[in-house]
């Protein structure tokens, strides 16, 4: 006899980006043509070599290899509220906080902490893949709240208002966006939270992208006082400090949020690696210049894609762009995103996204991980799209 599985777990969404992988999986490219991998959004560079220098160090110690506290390290969970506060102009402490191994971790557990079998989530379309992936394992039911092209990518709060059911316990945000890199304007962002607040449920916002933004405050939701009872921030160190294999991140929320999840992460994990924990702290307290470096660095690259798509008229069109991501509109009316970017990688040695892994109504998008690529590759870029015309 076969042992029978979750069939709520089966009939989940495959990972997308191990399918995208698929597609160049023992395939050798020209070196004239060598493959521009757009799809996977990581950082082309490696962590600071000070941060590893420190955990060269660490990595002796006894006490690197013990469990932590549940919700992390007392001098993490510090320095992370007092980071988070000065950037936001809020009021956060420790004890708002817990660490996770990487920011799907941190949202994973919110919506166990949140939601059950039965309710409903809305998240906007184009979504993350993972965030619909772990809903649908729960048998939890996902409201698409659709795309607004018309603004450019931005979500409408008035339109999520209509959603919201009786069953409804969350509305997921992500900003800067993944796929579409939009940057959500902070007066939107305070208009969900408002909604989330009157109808009593909660607003999660990943802002796993962050740290890519230049100027003031992303948002004001933790100058509001009460901002525990209904904001629940995702935020993860593997982007920031180069860190993605080493899966650390975070969730902030209020005493009742952080209460449930620390008992799901003990239950869980026990804590998140304190190899990783020490990793993340080292770079709040010593990276601050490298981290900005690196954002002047992500910024030309998007500077680049801005300046190849507006000189590409009739064919690829920018939809949106921020932080990691290049949204795209193809030129190829009537064909399916997917065969479009299988396309591109057989004929072109382009891998990027379609916009069918996001959600319903994106056959006609791409998603492009400018991160990955210099700004001689973007470059590069450029001429192969055009020759895919």
């Amino acid at each position: 006899m076969t042992a029978t599985v979750n069939p709520d777990v089966v009939r989940a969404i495959d990972p997308p980006i191990a399918e995208a992988q698929s597609w160049i999986a023992g395939r050798k490219f020209s070196p004239c043509k060598p493959l521009l991998d757009l799809a996977q959004a990581v950082p082309s560079y490696p962590p600071a070599e000070s941060l590893l220098a420190h955990l060269a160090n660490r990595i002796a110690l006894f006490e690197t290899a013990q469990y932590t506290e549940i919700p992390g390290t007392r001098e993490l969970r510090e320095g992370l509220a007092a980071h988070m506060s000065e950037s936001y102009g809020g009021r956060i402490s420790a004890g708002n906080v817990l660490i996770s191994a990487g920011c799907n971790q941190a949202y994973c557990l919110a919506i166990l902490a949140l939601a059950r079998s039965g309710d409903e989530v809305i998240l906007p379309v184009p979504y993350y893949f993972n965030h619909l992936m772990w809903l649908q394992m729960q048998g939890i039911k996902p409201i698409p709240l659709p795309f607004r092209i018309d603004r450019d990518g931005v979500p409408d709060p008035q339109q999520a208002a209509g959603l919201i059911t009786e069953k409804t316990r969350a509305i997921v945000l992500v900003t800067p966006n993944n796929p579409t890199g939009a940057i959500y304007p902070p007066d939107v962002i305070s208009a969900f939270r408002d909604l989330a607040a009157e109808r009593k449920i909660a607003l999660i916002i990943d802002e796993t992208y962050k740290d890519f933004i230049d100027g003031g405050a992303p948002h004001r939701l933790f100058q509001d006082e009460n901002w525990g009872e209904t904001v629940v921030q995702l935020y993860s160190f593997s982007k920031v400090f180069s860190l993605t294999g080493y899966r650390v991140g975070s969730l902030i929320a209020g005493p009742r949020v952080i209460q449930t999840v620390t008992k799901i992460m003990d239950t869980i994990a026990i804590c998140a690696a304190r190899f990783s924990q020490d990793a993340a702290l080292f770079g709040l307290k010593n990276l601050s210049d490298w981290v900005s470096e690196k954002r002047t660095t992500i910024n030309a690259r998007q500077d680049k894609m801005k300046s190849i798509f507006g000189s590409n008229k009739g064919g690829y069109e920018l939809i949106s762009s921020g932080a990691y991501f290049a949204y795209v509109r193809h030129p190829f009316n009537g064909t399916d995103a997917k065969s479009v970017a299988k396309r591109l990688v057989d004929d072109h040695s382009i891998l990027c996204l379609p916009g069918s892994f996001f959600g319903p109504q994106q056959e006609r998008c791409l998603r492009m991980a400018f991160a990955n690529a210099d700004v001689e590759e973007i470059s590069e870029l450029s001429d192969r799209l055009r020759a895919s015309l």
